[in-house]
């Protein structure tokens, strides 16, 4: 169990976890929501004393640029290439080939600066439940990787970056994580249902996206998802006035 946690902290943040263990890619799926729980623990404690030494503009500014920094900003990465390689109508075969390019293009530099803006201003637009939901919304982001595992095939079986999470199928008990979740969410009352709704539609139509674009997903592409289910979540949250 240790060793799943461990491995998955490993793949999603830069926080050192080095030890003598073995990767363990099939324990560390379910824990992708515990670790997103992680990181949005650190950007709570982040947002406190950005909130006690600057504005709240300031304070959204020093949020967003701590999600990059605590993964690496491998998600963004992530969405600037697959923005670029599912851009027009290319095939998925050159779709993919345009993914793997390290190069970041015109559309995936601007998919980025407009999902950053788009973060920070639901970042900045939060009130009640505000540490609440900077804690959570990283978790249901993180979670997202999971069903974006289950229900599409791998699309570079010759290997990728998240190649070794498609070896075995997705099944029930990787979902447990998703529930921990889910039950915290109860603190966010009657937000609770808004927030179920949006990450189970945000995922939905991204997934469907993907799907009819290329029918396949990569590890780029799961980067993409966990930057867009964040970022939609933060937006809907800091909406003004009753939903």
């Amino acid at each position: 169990m240790i060793s799943g946690f461990l491995s998955a902290i490993q793949f999603l943040t830069i926080i050192p976890c080095g030890g003598r263990w073995q990767f363990d890619a099939e324990r560390a799926i379910g824990f992708f929501p515990l670790t997103g729980l992680l990181i949005g623990v650190l950007l709570m404690l982040c947002d406190c004393i950005a909130m006690a030494l600057w504005n709240p503009a300031a304070a959204a500014v020093i949020d967003v640029i701590a999600l990059a920094t605590i993964s690496g900003a491998l998600h963004l990465d992530g969405l600037a290439d697959t923005a670029d390689g599912l851009y027009g109508r290319r095939s998925p075969e050159k779709a993919l080939d345009i993914m793997k390019d390290s190069r970041v293009g015109a559309i995936g530099m601007v998919v980025v600066i407009c999902c950053l803006a788009a973060k920070w201003a639901g970042i900045y637009g939060l009130n009640d439940n505000r540490l609440l939901y900077l804690m959570i919304i990283p978790a249901f982001s993180r979670s997202a990787v999971i069903l974006g595992m289950k229900f599409l095939p791998y699309g570079r079986p010759q290997g990728g970056t998240g190649h070794i999470f498609f070896k075995n199928e997705i099944q029930l008990k990787h979902f447990w994580g998703l529930a921990l979740v889910s039950v915290l969410t109860i603190f966010a009352g009657r937000m609770l249902i808004i927030i179920l709704l949006v990450f189970t539609l945000t995922i939905s139509t991204i997934l469907w996206g993907y799907h009819r674009r290329i029918g396949c997903i990569t590890g780029d592409m799961l980067g993409a998802l966990i930057e867009l289910t964040e970022t939609a979540l933060f937006l809907i949250l800091s909406v003004k006035g009753p939903i």
